[in-house]
């Protein structure tokens, strides 16, 4: 078989916000010889079936829709002469940053880069990823599946919806479909308390009167060649149904919006330690993997709440690639480890170089109300940040910045902070 080979400075595997973000970046910085591989038929991601506002408020200080939000990125891309690949799926990496990748013009091409930018996103868990008992007919979906459906091909999935999970996706079609003219009999959530934005659960739950269960899930499927309805239970503390609280809906769809996870099968194959936690490669504040040379940004490091911060995220992991080009990033000798504490689900970066402040990324375990966030110590157990917040919620990302201040007071010889919540007594 002939092997078409290139050589290149960086290549950025995806095209969606992370990717162009990165790859923009990238460009500014001085690096010509860089492309980047998209798997679908056009630059911007998903962003393409997001036709709801809330986009660019952080970054473009704009209200925009995804699409136009994307095509902003797409623009600069194209003007700034960036060279991408669509179509192109991406099938192996190998530690010494080998990529192979297969389209229908090329064929299999092999890239050979100095450096590469994770960027591949996420994808949704599945019905099969949580193992809803029941039949298996025609009309279950993923509500991001069920969203470019109605948004980008013009197909309604049903007219009767029971959605399961209450994630930004999952309100968001909620809405959407309430202004088709499809009647959203529930939104069912296994947690005591909504997994997305309040905005969200503002304006497309309780805007829309939509009925709303807490503390319960999908407990079977009932329908032979189409779903016919389901019955959803209330869970206890224990994640086991509760007796007597079976109620059946009648329905002829269900939406599933119960989680994203990183894109990481690539990662693994590179070599990259991933956080068992968020899914997603392990990086230190550069967004570098303990890969040399290889990075990574935006969902397929963690789920964000927002584009804007996944742009913002990867305009780091671009930069960073363009200094370890330029040799002027380097594996800082002194790494303090940064871990979550009480309260936290987790943190990132995982490692700090303590030669500068940084942004610190973070997700609560619980809701918590008049809560206090603390960075201690370890080897001390001094404090050496604190600050107090109103509310805290699992769905809402957490971003504290600690400066140069703080990280002064960091024992030398500690190489560990805890980052912990504490709830007001």
């Amino acid at each position: 078989m002939v092997m078409n080979s290139k050589k290149l400075d960086m290549l950025i595997i995806g095209g969606g916000p992370a990717g162009l973000a990165a790859a923009i970046k990238a460009k500014e910085s001085g690096i010509d010889n860089l492309m980047v591989i998209e798997r679908s038929e056009e630059l911007g991601g998903l962003l393409h079936q997001c036709i709801h506002n809330g986009f660019g408020l952080h970054y473009f200080k704009e209200d925009l829709t995804g699409p136009e939000y994307a095509l902003k990125f797409i623009n600069k891309v194209d003007k700034l002469g960036i060279n991408y690949l669509l179509k192109t799926m991406v099938l192996d990496i190998t530690p010494d940053k080998n990529v192979f990748a297969i389209n229908s013009e090329n064929g299999l091409i092999k890239f050979s880069p100095k450096t590469i930018v994770l960027a591949m996103g996420c994808r949704e868990r599945t019905r099969y990823n949580i193992l809803i008992p029941g039949t298996r007919p025609a009309g279950i979906f993923t509500a991001g599946n069920a969203q470019r459906l109605i948004n980008v091909e013009g197909y309604i999935p049903g007219d009767q919806v029971v959605i399961l999970g209450s994630g930004d996706i999952g309100m968001i079609m909620a809405r959407r479909l309430t202004l088709e003219g499809a009647e959203v009999k529930a939104v069912v959530e296994i947690l005591p308390y909504i997994g997305g934005l309040i905005r969200n659960e503002v304006q497309c739950l309780n805007d829309f009167n939509i009925p709303t269960f807490l503390e319960h899930t999908v407990t079977e499927v009932y329908g032979s060649d189409r779903i016919e309805g389901v019955e959803i239970n209330r869970i206890d503390k224990n994640g086991k149904k509760t007796l007597s609280t079976g109620r059946y809906i009648k329905c002829n769809t269900l939406l599933l919006s119960v989680g994203l996870i990183p894109e990481n099968e690539l990662s693994i194959k590179a070599g990259v330690e991933i956080d068992q936690v968020t899914g997603g490669p392990i990086i230190d504040e550069n967004m570098q993997t303990n890969v040399p040379g290889i990075f990574a940004g935006g969902n397929v490091v963690h789920v964000l709440d927002l584009a804007d911060n996944v742009s913002l995220e990867s305009e780091i992991a671009g930069l960073s690639a363009s200094k370890y080009l330029s040799g002027e990033l380097h594996r800082s000798h002194k790494k303090i480890k940064v871990s979550a504490g009480k309260g936290i689900r987790y943190v990132v970066p995982h490692y700090i170089s303590g030669k500068e402040g940084i942004n610190l990324y973070m997700r609560v375990s619980n809701p918590e109300e008049n809560a206090t966030l603390k960075i201690t110590d370890k080897f001390n157990n001094k404090i050496i940040y604190e600050k107090k917040f109103q509310a805290l919620k699992p769905s809402e990302m957490v971003c504290t910045m600690i400066t140069e201040d703080n990280i002064n007071l960091i024992n030398n010889e500690s190489g560990e902070i805890i980052i912990s919540c504490n709830k007001k007594e």
